[in-house]
Formats: C-alpha cells, sequence, structure tokens
C-alpha cells in the first residue's frame, strides 16, 4: 500500500494538464482586458483628434470680405467636422458646443462613455470627457 502511494506521488502524468486548466482562463482574461483597454485609449485618441480638427475649423474665417469681414463656422458645420473625423469606438458620438457670444468663445465638449468587458466580468461604466474651448472674431 506505502509502495502504491510513493508511485502516485511520484506520478508527473497529467499534471501540465492541470497546470494549463488552472491558467488558461487567468490568462484569456488578461489578453482580453488589454484589448479592451486598447479601446479606451483608441477612443480616446479619437476624441481628442476630433476635438482639435473641431478646434481648429471653428477658428478658420470663411468667405473672407475685402473689407476684413469673416464668416465664422456654426455650430451644425463645426458639429459635422468633429463627427466625420471620429473613428473607432468613439465613432457615433454628437459633440456639445456653448457659446459665450461676451467673451467670444465657444466650448466644445466631447463625452465617451463605455461599459469595459473582461470576458469573466464587466467593469464599471468609464466615462472620458475632453473640451477645448476656441475664441472667434465676428
Amino acid at each position: 500500500m506505502m509502495r502504491r502511494l510513493k508511485q502516485l506521488a511520484a506520478d508527473r502524468v497529467g499534471a501540465s494538464a492541470i497546470e494549463v486548466a488552472l491558467a488558461l482562463p487567468i490568462l484569456t482574461t488578461m489578453l482580453y482586458g488589454i484589448f479592451t483597454v486598447g479601446q479606451l485609449f483608441e477612443a480616446d485618441a479619437s476624441v481628442q483628434h476630433a476635438l482639435g480638427e473641431g478646434a481648429r475649423y471653428a477658428t478658420l474665417c470663411l468667405n473672407p470680405t475685402a473689407t476684413g469681414v469673416c464668416t465664422v463656422p456654426t455650430d451644425t458645420q463645426i458639429t459635422t467636422k468633429i463627427t466625420s473625423t471620429l473613428f473607432g469606438p468613439a465613432s457615433g458620438i454628437t459633440p456639445t458646443i456653448t457659446t459665450d457670444t461676451t467673451a467670444k468663445t465657444k466650448t466644445i465638449t466631447l463625452s465617451y462613455t463605455t461599459t469595459p468587458s473582461f470576458l469573466f466580468f464587466t467593469a464599471p461604466a468609464v466615462t472620458m470627457s475632453h473640451s477645448r474651448v476656441v475664441y472667434y472674431v465676428h
């Protein structure tokens, strides 16, 4: 009986299969998590890029006249420019534009909310919000 017990204790057949069975779910979750976090970074890059493009466009002088009068882009034109430059998971979100006529500024805000899924569990919702203040001249 004791001899048989020693043989079983020394037997390593199947040990690798058990190690893989224990490690595979953890590794899979980690890889999926890396992919999910990568999507968050891509969405953040998209939002920042679109805001930069929208802010640049909002400062343009459209249709300048000989007397130096400019037409500034409308909020609809700025929104169209921003939404056309969004990419990845952040595409489809709509900016908020608030105008301060006293200070002659426009504040452009983009917010992106997602709930990351890490395969076996769902993380709390993540909201990324970025704003740009643009000065314009009439």
